[in-house]
């Protein structure tokens, strides 16, 4: 007797496993018959990011610019590393906007007197920069009282810094020059400063600016020991630290010369601190021939100790990202590929990523996950409602070259949106309404959304005993709302939702009204 007991709890336990493998298969099968049915209707469908219709706003963006693509096209590439504006520049010149014939300080701090420099798009920083031709006279500007070449007094530590690209590098070209004067006891001293070509080396010249200048001795003199190359940029930066006295002149972070401002000419004697005499104009490019750009005085000089401040490339090496805002499709639309024009120089990189999701509300930064893919190959596992694209952009390992985008085509697929009913009816009643519509069409009809409110096109209703608006119904041609409000009045109108999914909903069928009341 225990033994056929044990057998047929063994054989109910058989059965029941199989049973259980059953149910599983059959899950299985209605996933696979659910996927091949979205596959056999989908329909194929691009979204296209920039190209001949330019860039959207992104919803997030660091580190990048908007410039030129392919065939003319905008594209989206890093920003260069240019300068800010911060509580110590006292002058700064980007040349990135040109208006009735001027370039202005975005500094705030001097005003423009004459210029006769043109706008150039061959930049080394940003997007412009400014060409001075060999029949004009540069840029004249002058400082507001408190400014360094604007007050008459020491100015304490400075520098003065920019990009060249000499066309020529002639003897006698000026790149900067200031003209002054000041009153020692009975002596008048004529004042300079000037930055001028001499056998294709830049020689700064600093006349009498320096405390304990005499007659006989009041010029200071520091000449490069590289040779400039015609067409070429480079960046230089000459600075005075108050705090040691030394005079410095950079060339692309490199040492050119130095000398110490002091009673000895060394390091820990008397130190000869500069004073500006009357107030007068500087002028940057009075007889040069070239572009310029980023011109800059700060009232600080440049940590040297720290070898990262001496590198300067145009693009950060961290690079740059954007992520665009979610774009609408369908609900239960698959991702399957991004078409992207691009343009990737050698060791320059561009990483993609995408993701998707039903509802948009309660995405971060990190949620939904990300997924990285590659231009043109077959995305998979990537389907909803919303989908986002996110790149970042790398530049090469000296920061000299720039990857951009300049079209991004989202190809996806989606299901049909069913038809909507046909002529839609609706009986007022007393405290309720009767709706009947005619079937839709659509073979993938699986039911319909009932929406209702109190406006035309605002289906926002809440009086139904059936629920708030919109209220889910099997594939019937019937329905009666309950509850409502005599004398009232309310809009109507019914979409349909696919068999498939019912969060694949059509459009609306047309709108109709009633106002329940006793007779």
């Amino acid at each position: 007797m225990k033994q056929k007991c044990a057998c047929d709890a063994q054989g109910f336990s058989t059965m029941k496993v199989k049973t259980m493998k059953l149910k599983k298969m059959i899950a299985i099968f209605a996933c696979l018959c659910l996927v091949v049915a979205q596959n056999l209707f989908a329909e194929s469908r691009t979204i296209t990011l920039g190209g001949k219709n330019g860039w959207p706003e992104f919803e997030a963006a660091s580190g990048i610019s908007r410039g030129m693509g392919k065939f003319g096209y905008e594209c989206v590439e890093l920003a260069t590393n240019a300068h800010k504006v911060s509580v110590e520049t006292d002058l700064f010149l980007d040349f990135e906007d040109f208006k009735n014939g001027k370039f202005s300080d975005a500094s705030g701090n001097y005003s423009v007197e004459k210029n006769s420099l043109l706008s150039s798009a061959k930049s080394i920083m940003g997007k412009r920069a400014a060409l001075s031709r060999d029949n004009g006279d540069g840029i004249s500007l002058l400082g507001k009282n408190g400014t360094i070449f604007g007050t008459k007094n020491r100015s304490g530590s400075f520098s003065i810094e920019f990009w060249i690209c000499p066309a020529t590098s002639e003897n006698g070209e000026v790149i900067f020059e200031w003209h002054s004067s000041r009153i020692v006891g009975d002596y008048v001293f004529y004042q300079k400063i000037e930055s001028a070509f001499i056998n294709n080396r830049v020689v700064w010249t600093f006349t009498n600016l320096f405390e304990g200048a005499s007659p006989e001795n009041g010029e200071v003199q520091l000449e490069s020991y590289t040779m400039l190359i015609p067409d070429k940029w480079s960046r230089h930066e000459i600075s005075y630290d108050e705090e040691s006295g030394l005079l410095e002149y950079r060339i692309d972070g490199k040492v050119e010369s130095l000398k110490f401002i002091t009673e000895s000419g060394r390091e820990g004697s008397t130190i000869f601190q500069p004073i500006f005499g009357d107030v007068a104009p500087i002028n940057i490019c009075p007889s040069f021939v070239g572009l310029i750009d980023d011109f800059k005085i700060s009232r600080r000089i440049t940590d040297s100790s720290n070898p990262k401040n001496l590198i300067y490339e145009r693009f950060k090496i961290d690079g740059g990202s954007f992520r665009t805002k979610p774009i609408v499709a369908t609900p239960a639309s698959v991702l399957n590929s991004l078409s992207i024009m691009e343009n990737v120089p050698p060791q320059t990189e561009i990483r993609y990523y995408v993701r998707a999701g039903e509802n948009y509300f309660g995405w971060d930064d990190n949620f939904p996950e990300w997924k990285q893919v590659k231009n043109g190959e077959e995305i998979s596992g990537v389907s909803g409602r919303y989908f986002q694209i996110a790149a970042e952009l790398f530049p090469d390992g000296g920061g000299r070259k720039s990857p951009s985008v300049t079209e991004i085509k989202v190809n996806y697929s989606q299901t049909p949106l069913p038809a909507p009913p046909l002529k839609l009816r609706a009986q007022a009643k007393d405290g309720g309404v009767d709706l009947s519509w005619n079937f839709s069409v659509d073979e993938n009809a699986g039911g319909y959304f009932v929406y209702y409110g109190n406006r035309p096109g605002e289906y926002l209703g809440t009086d139904a005993d059936q629920g708030p608006s919109p209220i889910k119904v099997q594939n019937i041609s019937q329905f009666k709302l309950t509850g409502l409000k005599n004398g009232a009045i309310y809009y109507f109108a019914v979409s349909t939702y696919s068999n498939l999914d019912e969060h694949i909903s059509g459009r609306l069928s047309n709108e109709v009204y009633a106002r329940p009341g006793r007779r």
